[in-house]
This record gives C-alpha cells, sequence and structure tokens, in this order.
C-alpha cells in the first residue's frame, strides 16, 4: 500500500512538472509578442472586464482555501466536513466558470473572438490586437478545461468520500486532487495580472 501511494504521489509530481512546463511555455510566448507589440497588446487589454477578472481572482482564492480545509477534514476523519467543503470548493469553482463564460460571451457580442469574424475599432493595429486575444483565449481555454477536469473530479471525490473511502490512513488521494486544484488557482494567479492589469495604465 504504501508503496502504490509513494508511485500514485511520484506520478501526480511528474504530471504536475509536465503542466508547469506547459502554461510556462504559453506565459513565456505570450511575453515574447506583448513585448514586441507593447502598445497594441495593451490597447487591447483593456477590452478585457478587470472587474470580472478580479472578482474571479477572489472566487479562486477562496476555493483553494475550502479545499485545503476539505483535504484536512479527510486527515481528520471529519467526512460530513470534508464532502461539505468540496461541495463549496465545486460551487466555487463553477462560478469562476460561469463567468468566464460570462465574459467570452461579452467578447463574442463585441466581435472580439479571433477569425473571420474579427472586429476591432480601436486604434491599435488589428492583426496584432487579434494576436492578444488568440493568446488570451488559447490560455484561459486551457486553464478553463483544466477547471472543468478538476470539477468533474470533485464530483467524484465526493461520491467516494460519502460511500467511506479515504478515511484518514488513505488520505493521500484527496490531497493530491488538492495539489492539483492549488495548482490550476496558481495558474490563474499568473493569467489575471498578465492579461487585466500588465499596460492598463
Amino acid at each position: 500500500m504504501d508503496q502504490q501511494i509513494e508511485s500514485n504521489t511520484l506520478g501526480m509530481w511528474v504530471f504536475l512538472v509536465t503542466e508547469v512546463m506547459f502554461f510556462s511555455g504559453l506565459f513565456l510566448l505570450y511575453i515574447i509578442y506583448r513585448a514586441a507589440y507593447y502598445q497594441e497588446f495593451a490597447e487591447a487589454s483593456h477590452h478585457l472586464d478587470i472587474y470580472l477578472g478580479t472578482t474571479n481572482t477572489v472566487v479562486l482564492l477562496c476555493s483553494s482555501l475550502s479545499m485545503a480545509l476539505a483535504v484536512r477534514s479527510v486527515q481528520l476523519g471529519q467526512r460530513k466536513a470534508a464532502v461539505g467543503l468540496l461541495l463549496v470548493t465545486l460551487v466555487l469553482g463553477t462560478t469562476f466558470l460561469g463567468i468566464k463564460g460570462f465574459e467570452y460571451f461579452h467578447k463574442y457580442e463585441e466581435h472580439l473572438i479571433p477569425g473571420s469574424g474579427f472586429i476591432y475599432e480601436g486604434e491599435a493595429n488589428p492583426h496584432f490586437a487579434q494576436l492578444f486575444f488568440v493568446l488570451y483565449f488559447v490560455m484561459t481555454g486551457f486553464h478553463a478545461l483544466h477547471m472543468i477536469i478538476g470539477a468533474g473530479v470533485i464530483i467524484y471525490f465526493m461520491v467516494r468520500i460519502w460511500q467511506g473511502a479515504f478515511p484518514p490512513e488513505n488520505y493521500v488521494p484527496v490531497e493530491m486532487l488538492g495539489l492539483y486544484w492549488h495548482f490550476v488557482d496558481i495558474v490563474w494567479v499568473f493569467l489575471f495580472p498578465l492579461l487585466y492589469l500588465i499596460g492598463r495604465h
């Protein structure tokens, strides 16, 4: 059992390292293009809703807290509390996705979805403004996909914990779920200033 736990833990850390490398590559690509087309990217970023972005940041930070408390509840054998806290985490994660979906829809209404229907009326070169939104949708889209996967896994763990799985001596799988969720939250902590804050003065 201990060997299996160690193997699963190592597997999760390897997975997280590959995810860090993936998102780091996206961040680096964005930073390079932002440096090359600073004025265009700065102007295009003003079309993002900083209030929705800030709200989503607070929502995810709260979800990290509820996830940490859920893991602690499993360690203490508090099954009902763990399920309740995972439910809170799920609701917060769903709230984040709902806000992000609303933000996407607003970009659709403004014709800022990259492609043939893209219309940009600012002073910046529309091709470089469109590049900003390509990177915006790619980075936030992959992040949202990771959120959806995490939400699905949370539902699975809620059911299993309610059924009596994962007693205090076998809390590691829940801890791995917590690590994944915290990682997804940290990705957003980097995305938020990169996309919403830099160059807004």
